[in-house]
């Protein structure tokens, strides 16, 4: 089979093995850490919250897409109001992979969400005054011989967004929805893998509220700021490579420090947004569709004056969300381009899906390429067109959003994206992640 440049031919219900040819390198800017880790890296095993279930891969995007629609109401929020004369910073919340560690001496493993969209670690603690169901046993500090309530003049109690000072440092986590974490301020020794690293600043939580959070114990934060696992260890790097999401038995990776390496990489600057300085914000300047590169102002994708817009890249959030405007162009173009009857049956939940001719066994899709600054992301099919012969459709899996921009995982599919909190910038490489 051939294709054009700008077309790929998509497999119906096969696994497509259309290779991403990432070009172009990208200028970077520097910044010092303060720490330096205790570890020279360490590599832990990522699980999708539905990898357990016997799901058709149109079951597990319909799933994931039902979390991530919460998701986006809570990132989209600019900020969460919790008394009259306080505001916090809204973070993401619940996500899509698990990855297992242990905590305490003696350790106890359980498994917590991994979310690039918040800084916090935390875990159930008993005594629990309100506390979800989850999979494993609620963590008990008493019997911990390396637990320490951290006191209020520490510096990460003076991170936290929200805390008072009574039996040492209590937070109030929230998560946009008003889900939400609270308890006391502690360090404890973690393992993550073979690496176990002490004092390690996490949330204790005895009062936890809200959806999304009972697929682990807790939740472990990357994000930018100073109460992130990344952060608290002073390591400048990271990386996650994701499995394809009707991988059922394949396991993904959160590589840490001297683990998160690459090579044949492009790469594009982070940019920060001092309203929301957790997340990974990126400059995007374009969308190609074929040939056709699509009609967006360039200041579509930009952070505004009051905090919001700007497009972030996030591990927790499955589809991508364009800005309306930006969306409408590329729905528009892809209509024009697929040559197929749009199907409105609406059944599927995503945005645009068109009818597949009943003898169908190969569809012809227009290339998708996302012109980041310096870096351009050709992504391969997969990574934005799902189809079943058995629903008689062929789908794009993007959609829109009325404030902020979202690059999700559905599209980061099979390649390392690597975080460099030192040169401020992220990197891009295909992969095969089953195989990493």
């Amino acid at each position: 089979m051939a294709s054009s440049a700008s077309h790929i031919i998509i497999v119906i219900l096969l696994a497509l093995a259309v290779s991403s040819a990432l070009v172009s390198p990208a200028a970077s800017t520097s910044r010092g850490l303060d720490r330096r880790p205790e570890k020279t890296g360490f590599r832990v095993s990522l699980r999708h919250v539905d990898s357990g279930g016997n799901y058709t891969k149109f079951e597990r995007l319909k799933r994931a897409m039902k979390r991530g629609k919460l998701r986006l109401q809570r990132l989209s929020a600019k900020t969460a109001s919790f008394e009259s004369s306080v505001e916090a910073p809204v973070h993401a919340g619940n996500g899509e992979f698990l990855m297992k560690l242990a905590i305490g001496t003696p350790a106890e493993t359980y498994s917590a969400i991994m979310d690039t969209g918040s800084d916090l670690i935390w875990t159930q603690c008993k005594p629990c005054k309100d506390c979800f169901d989850q999979p494993t046993p609620i963590f008990d500090p008493k019997k911990s011989s390396s637990f320490s309530k951290l006191p209020c003049s520490s510096d990460l109690c003076a991170a936290l967004p929200i805390s008072s000072c009574s039996d040492g440092c209590e937070y109030l986590y929230s998560y946009g929805d008003y889900s939400s974490t609270q308890g006391v301020l502690a360090t404890e020794t973690f393992a993550f893998g073979d690496a176990s690293v002490s004092k390690i600043g996490f949330g204790c939580g005895e009062d936890n509220d809200g959806s999304g959070f009972s697929q682990g114990a807790g939740l472990v934060g990357l994000g930018r700021g100073p109460l992130s696992l990344i952060s608290q260890l002073g390591e400048p790097k990271f990386s996650y490579c994701l499995t394809s999401i009707d991988d059922s038995k394949g396991i993904s990776s959160l590589l840490v420090g001297s683990e998160a390496t690459m090579k044949n990489a492009i790469t594009t600057p982070l940019i920060q947004n001092p309203s929301q300085p957790s997340f990974y914000y990126l400059s995007l300047e374009g969308i190609s569709v074929g040939d056709t590169l699509l009609p967006i102002e360039k200041s579509t994708f930009s952070i505004q004056d009051d905090g919001s817009g700007g497009m972030i890249i996030d591990s927790g959030t499955t589809i991508t969300y364009l800005e309306d405007s930006a969306f409408a162009a590329l729905k528009k173009e892809f209509i024009s381009q697929m040559k197929l009857d749009v199907d409105e049956s609406g059944s599927t939940g995503l945005d645009l899906c068109f009818t597949l001719p009943p003898d169908a066994s190969t569809v012809d899709v227009p290339q998708l390429v996302f012109h980041f600054e310096g870096a351009d992301l050709k992504l391969p099919a997969e990574n934005y067109i799902i189809a079943d012969s058995g629903l008689g459709v062929i789908c794009l899996t993007m959609g829109s959003s009325s404030g902020m921009s979202i690059f999700g995982n559905f599209q980061q599919q099979n390649i390392v994206v690597l975080h460099d909190l030192e040169k401020e910038t992220i990197s891009f490489a295909p992969a095969k992640c089953n195989q990493l």
